[in-house]
């Protein structure tokens, strides 16, 4: 057998003919079209013009003067400065909504409008090359996304089948799962792939019809990180204007449909280029989202509205058309066959006395995070809506998610809120807001929300009782026999009122001393394996939860339980698990603790914890 020695000198030898140099890679994209300007071909002083909406649907030329080329501004992308020069901008210096806006010099395509200053005292914007927007232009499309048929017209290379799973999904444990943490993992995400803190993209404004004041609060929290620029606006019923446009054209305003209906949200922004079937826009992304599916429209712009830190359009969309299916660091995509899907959410209210409106309906995007987001700020917008009075509301609230191919998951709320009507951001761990999440953020496979319904329940009164304390009435108690426990619970103005448990103790735990918990109901969540399939864990979404009116007592057992493929096994006997453990793979059972549970019903909510200890006898022989 021949061995080889290879040494750093050998190396070193064998390269040392070779040139080593580093070639500068282009940084303004590979693509090519007639009628486009490479940046290398741009000088200072150069002049041009862009195109924009200012008022209505109509694209209308400003003056544009480029100042140089900041180079290596993102990876492979460099950025285009220019001076703008309009009336309207000479007020409004750098405008949020015109990001997209086509720019030209000697008539030929340079890139978009896209990046800008906060605080500006001068018209000064960062142009986006278009080379890099027609990369991606030029990138391949899903037919579907999640499983979900888009039916964007394909050409040549793009009829291939990709995989989109990715995007915007919550990187974590499903059952930890979170809305603020989700919106941070998003936003760290986009800031990572994002420019420096001395300039931003010209954000996008999210204009915002129907909402309450507290509702925007939240869309701010959630969204403002993900370069979003939450604003109360109108033009949530979506109507069709009957002379609005039919397609997308190159300058015009292009909104971006997150929600519809009796409540809306429109990120709005300007097309760069159409070419056939599909166009690019902004100049930078939206979410960093890539391949995405969410439904635009054809904006009407009423105004530019200028404040010293961020001027920003203002409109409303008049025709939906098509859907953005990519959004990535140069630009976003849309194709004007794609059809996006979305969840049509009905939300009605029981027990508001004299409400002129009981029942909401929209739509709100098929999207990882823009679903259950907008779920949650509706909730908050309906509930301030219909039921703001300052007094004590107890409410409940059934929900039911419509799956396509799967059987419906409902699930039941419940909520006391003294002195006046719930926060926003009490919604967020609704069931139907965390189930639906789960659903779309889920590892295993696409499933399709047909629908969600939700029928909230009000009752005026604080349906609250407070544990004052127990006490036992059997210090010792024979094995297999009941532990007695008088209980002493105050309601919310009324007499304190007593009430005696009884709690069985089984026969193994014999000598022991065991310390009863009692907690509220509500607070308890069924013992349910953590699921390996998307069967599993549709199956542990339909589970029912607790009585949340009730008296939970739990105590501690020595006995433990198994969890295999996504099912579980309470207190198996001893030497159980040795004996379902497998000789010959390595795909084991799950120790997982086993908590006995008693539950006892109780007209009220009920707050506050203790416990107390019981002797049990040993048992005779």
């Amino acid at each position: 057998m021949r061995s080889y020695l290879i040494t750093a000198a050998a190396v070193l030898g064998l390269l040392a003919p070779l040139p080593f140099t580093l070639g500068k890679a282009r940084a303004d994209g590979v693509a090519s079209r007639p009628g486009i300007l490479s940046v290398k071909d741009l000088k200072p002083g150069m002049k041009g013009y862009g195109l924009t909406v200012f008022e209505g649907t109509k694209p209308d030329k400003f003056d544009v003067e480029i100042i140089g080329v900041l180079k290596d501004f993102q990876p492979k992308q460099e950025l285009i400065l220019i001076k703008t020069k309009h009336p309207r901008l000479e007020v409004a210096k750098v405008v949020a909504g015109m990001s997209g806006s086509p720019i030209y010099i000697d008539g030929k395509m340079i890139g978009a409008y896209s990046y800008g200053w906060g605080f500006g005292v001068e018209p000064v914007a960062g142009v986006t090359p278009i080379r890099n927007m027609l990369d991606d232009l030029d990138r391949p499309f899903p037919k579907a996304l999640d499983g979900i048929q888009l039916g964007i017209q394909p050409r040549g290379a793009q009829r291939q089948r990709l995989a989109a799973l990715g995007g915007s999904r919550w990187r974590g444990k499903l059952a930890d799962y979170d809305l603020g943490k989700h919106a941070e993992q998003l936003a760290r995400a986009k800031q990572q792939a994002g420019p420096s803190a001395q300039v931003a993209a010209a954000v996008t404004p999210l204009l915002m019809g129907g909402v309450t004041t507290g509702a925007m609060e939240v869309a701010r929290e959630l969204l403002s990180p993900l370069g979003f620029e939450p604003m109360q606006a109108g033009g949530a019923g979506g109507e069709v204007e009957a002379d609005a446009p039919t397609r997308f054209v190159d300058g015009g305003a292009i909104g971006v449909q997150l929600v519809r209906g009796d409540m809306g949200a429109m990120g709005l922004g300007t097309v760069t280029r159409v070419e056939g079937d599909k166009l690019i826009g902004f100049g930078h992304p939206m979410m960093q989202a890539g391949y995405t599916a969410l439904p635009t429209a054809i904006g009407k712009v009423l105004w530019f509205m200028s404040t010293a830190q961020r001027s920003f359009k203002m409109g409303y969309p008049v025709r939906p058309v098509g859907a953005l299916i990519g959004d990535r660091q140069a630009s976003v995509v849309v194709s004007h066959s794609a059809k996006a899907p979305v969840i049509p959410v009905t939300l009605k209210i029981k027990g508001a006395t004299g409400a002129p409106y009981t029942e909401w309906k929209f739509e709100v995007a098929h999207e990882k995070f823009m679903a259950p987001t907008f779920m949650a700020i509706a909730l908050g917008t309906v509930m301030q809506t219909t039921a703001s009075e300052r007094m004590d509301v107890s409410w409940t609230a059934k929900s039911k998610l419509k799956l396509k191919g799967y059987p419906a998951i409902q699930a039941e709320d419940f909520g006391v809120a003294v002195g006046g009507t719930p926060e926003p951001g009490d919604f967020f761990r609704t069931a139907m807001v965390r189930n639906a999440a789960m659903l779309l953020n889920n590892p295993w496979g696409p499933v399709q929300i047909e629908s969600a319904e939700m029928e909230f329940e009000l009752r005026y009164g604080r349906e609250i009782q407070r544990l004052r304390g127990m006490e036992l009435l059997d210090r010792e108690v024979d094995p297999g026999q009941p532990a007695r426990i008088r209980l002493t619970l105050i309601p919310w103005a009324g007499k304190p009122q007593t009430r005696v448990i009884s709690v069985p103790i089984p026969k193994r735990l014999a000598g022991q001393s065991v310390t009863l918990f009692i907690q509220p109901g509500y607070t308890q969540s069924p013992e349910l394996a953590d699921p390996e399939t998307l069967g599993d864990l549709i199956a542990n979404l339909g589970v029912a939860s607790y009585p949340p009116k009730s008296i939970c007592v739990t105590y501690t057992d020595l006995s433990l339980g198994v969890a295999y493929q996504g099912r579980l096994a309470r207190q198996l006997p001893p030497g159980a698990f040795d004996a379902l453990r497998p000789t010959s793979g390595s795909i084991i059972p799950e120790r997982v603790a086993s908590v006995p549970r008693e539950f006892i019903p109780i007209p009220d909510f009920m707050i506050g914890t203790d416990s107390v200890t019981v002797k049990v006898r040993p048992a005779l022989r």
